[in-house]
């Protein structure tokens, strides 16, 4: 029925549009293009408000532009369609075919639903600008749009566009425009864009882009504006881009760029706005980098891997306006710097880095500035108070500081005068020139250590033999559950699974985007559960997901325990579980928190001359703030459970570190409860003892946490690396 009255309500229009010259009215545009532009009046469900029934469209209708009576532009952008058009939206152009001079179509923020029909690339050749921003469109671009080489500008942004981006569109050498950022666009950037020579904007950020950036980018000359933010690029930041001498504003932000910056990024002169944070950028940023970029106002070098000495250059060039250097380990101090007449009372960030010394007259130049998470020790001068952000730190006076322990040592192991928070006794720096009384120092030092990593062993000793006797007391008692049969193991508790205390569940499709469909550069590890495999989700969070091959029946079983153990148990000490994914029959995926600073192993056992600058060596504080927090994971799972559990895999590289080093046990596919234990443990085969008392109980896993702990101790404190 509605069918029937829009076709009537079409052809009325036709009617009193085609003949209204019996009415005496003139007509400007040709009959043809009239009737399409009717046609696409009903398709879209236009009100009459904008285009109304009246003789002459270039003249009565908004939107309309023409040049000699024909129809050379349209702009129905933020139009509000009929109540009757809006019950069924459809991306409904097809008229457009008729309008052979149109130059310009503008239909941003106007519902289009569906996908962009293949001959819109083949019927409308002069086109110069196409404006579908906003509109709802699903599907792919399809890659006849490459033979619109009149376009100078294309607007997709923020649909629904999915598929990769066609290699067709660098074939568009007039185009100066192309964003096609905040879409579900996937595969790599094609090298095809390097055609694009009058490109003045490239816009693919918020994507599900991988790959590297291509190198072909650094030839595009006129290029003002180019944002690769919030996608899955990895390798280097081409050195190429440094040609890019137009350049105003780069955005590599939120992907998984590594590497160092080019040296090249001195040659982007006209550039005000860098962002470069969040990767896994690495090294020092070079002196000589920044004092060419004089119109830089706006500075992201946030959460990456940035090491060495902060360029002292960036706390007076007046046009910077922001600067966001935090979550680096980036050292330095205050400079003593006049505030002058062109100060720029920029805001900075530089917390949770290294940053050590006393407070200066340069905060004067900020309305607003964060130290915090840093070393900064002394008075806090009154004109810091109030613009300045100083927990954590080793200030007089202040609340929210780091401890007296761990800010001598920072000072210590720098040769550098700790105040002590204004304390007498405070620590002193051995004396550089007295190298005799530096060696004795150094002899002594390594003598003690030697003594106590030899007391801490026996400390060990002593643990394990009163664990055993502890346990053999235990069963004399009677609390033990009675022997297992052998050749029998504990079903897999899979059958009532909590899946509300599982965090997210996300789809196949969100698991692919995120790792760029499983790629190698995205692989951590294969383990033995299942395959690691770093991700960012659409948010920009970064993420850990594990593959699991159902084939087998060990990792099946190893699944379904770690499901059930997160179903029922929660500690801080635990690695979070943000979701999972069940949709496949043969794979199930599990989603956890990223570490940011790996595991243990890798910090333990970095070597000295590994070119991975994000691996710090441990401090004896912080390797103190890890033995206490495994023993604590540990612990929980022992005794706060019911039944006690025993994790069975716990070794350097199931100890994982966030990025304040707080420890988050993993491979917790391995934990079992210790009463109806039947798998034989690591420990167990190391220690070569039976894996049953004579009373029937699962000796080992009742001293299992206590071996575990010894074990990891061991470890902490027998390795030495440069802590000392």
């Amino acid at each position: 029925m509605e069918d029937r009255w829009s076709s009537v309500v079409f052809l009325c229009s036709v009617f009193l549009l085609l003949f209204g010259t019996t009415l005496g009215q003139q007509f400007s545009v040709p009959l043809q293009e009239r009737f399409a532009l009717l046609q696409l009046r009903s398709s879209l469900g236009l009100r009459a408000r904008e285009w109304p029934l009246k003789p002459d469209p270039c003249t009565n209708w908004v939107g309309i532009q023409c040049l000699n009576g024909r129809v050379t532009e349209i702009n129905i952008s933020r139009f509000r369609r009929t109540r009757r058009g809006s019950r069924n939206p459809q991306f409904s152009v097809d008229a457009l075919q008729n309008l052979t001079l149109l130059s310009s179509f503008n239909a941003s923020n106007f519902a289009l639903p569906g996908s962009i029909p293949e001959w819109l690339g083949l019927r409308l050749g002069v086109l110069r600008v196409l404006d579908l921003r906003s509109c709802l469109i699903t599907g792919a671009i399809p890659f006849t749009l490459g033979n619109l080489t009149s376009l100078t500008e294309l607007y997709l942004s923020d649909n629904n566009l999915t598929g990769i981006v066609p290699l067709s569109l660098g074939q568009l050498s007039s185009l100066s425009v192309l964003d096609l950022s905040q879409n579900l666009l996937t595969g790599s950037i094609p090298e095809s864009f390097s055609s694009l020579g009058n490109l003045t904007l490239l816009d693919l950020s918020l994507n599900y882009l991988s790959g590297a950036v291509p190198l072909g980018i650094g030839t595009l000359s006129r290029l003002q504006f180019l944002n690769l933010s919030r996608n899955s690029l990895s390798s280097s930041i081409p050195a190429q881009l440094g040609d890019l001498s137009s350049l105003i504003d780069l955005d590599l932000g939120f992907n998984s760029l590594s590497g160092s910056v080019p040296p090249d990024f001195r040659g982007l002169k006209n550039l005000q706005r860098l962002v470069i944070g969040n990767n896994f950028l690495s090294g020092s940023l070079p002196d000589n980098l920044f004092p060419p970029l004089t119109q830089l106002q706006f500075v992201v070098l946030s959460h990456n891997n940035f090491s060495g000495d902060f360029p002292g250059v960036l706390w007076s060039m007046p046009e910077l306006r922001f600067l966001d250097a935090s979550e680096n380990n980036l050292t330095g101090r205050l400079p003593n710097v006049s505030l002058e007449a062109n100060a720029s009372f920029a805001v900075f960030n530089i917390s949770q880095n290294l940053f050590y010394g006393s407070l200066t007259s340069v905060i004067m130049r900020f309305s607003s500035i964060d130290i915090s998470g840093n070393y900064f020790q002394g008075r806090v001068p009154d004109y810091a108070r109030g613009k300045t952000s100083l927990s954590l730190n080793c200030l007089q006076n202040v609340t929210s500081q780091r401890g007296a322990g761990e800010c001598a040592s920072f000072y210590a192991d720098r040769g550098l005068v700790f105040d002590n928070f204004g304390l007498p006794n405070s620590t002193q720096p051995p004396a550089k020139s007295e190298k005799k009384s530096h060696k004795t120092l150094i002899i002594l030092a390594a003598v003690l250590g030697g003594i106590g990593v030899i007391a801490l062993l026996v400390i060990l000793i002593v643990l394990l033999i009163v664990c055993m006797r502890k346990n053999g007391s235990t069963n004399l008692r009677g609390t033990g559950t009675g022997p297992i049969p052998a050749g029998e193991s504990p079903p897999p508790p899979g059958v009532s699974l909590n899946f509300s205390s599982l965090g997210d569940s996300f789809t196949y499709q969100q698991i692919l985007q995120a790792t760029a469909e499983f790629s190698d550069a995205n692989l951590i590890k294969h383990g033995h559960s299942g395959d690691l495999f770093r991700g960012i989700l659409e948010g920009g969070i970064s993420i850990v997901i594990k593959k699991i091959h159902l084939q087998s029946s060990v990792k099946k079983e190893s699944y379904m325990l770690e499901l059930d153990l997160f179903g029922r148990v929660s500690h801080p000490r635990l690695v979070p579980l943000l979701g999972y994914c069940l949709e496949n029959e043969n794979e199930k995926f599990l989603v956890y928190k990223y570490m940011p600073n790996g595991d243990l192993s890798s910090s333990l056992f970095k070597k000295p001359d590994s070119d991975d600058d994000s691996l710090q060596s441990l401090d004896w504080i912080t390797r103190l703030k890890i033995a206490i927090g495994a023993a604590e994971g540990l612990s929980y799972l022992h005794h706060e459970c019911t039944p006690p559990l025993v994790h069975r895999d716990v070794q350097a590289s199931s100890i994982l570190l966030d990025d304040k080093y707080e420890v988050r046990l993993g491979s917790l596919s391995e934990v079992c409860p210790q009463e109806g234990d039947t798998h034989q443990s690591r420990i167990t085969k190391f220690l070569r003892l039976p894996q049953t008392s004579d009373q029937g109980t699962s000796g080992v896993c009742s001293l299992f946490n206590c071996s575990s702990v010894s074990v990891i101790l061991f470890f902490i404190f027998s390795y030495l690396n440069d802590a000392i």
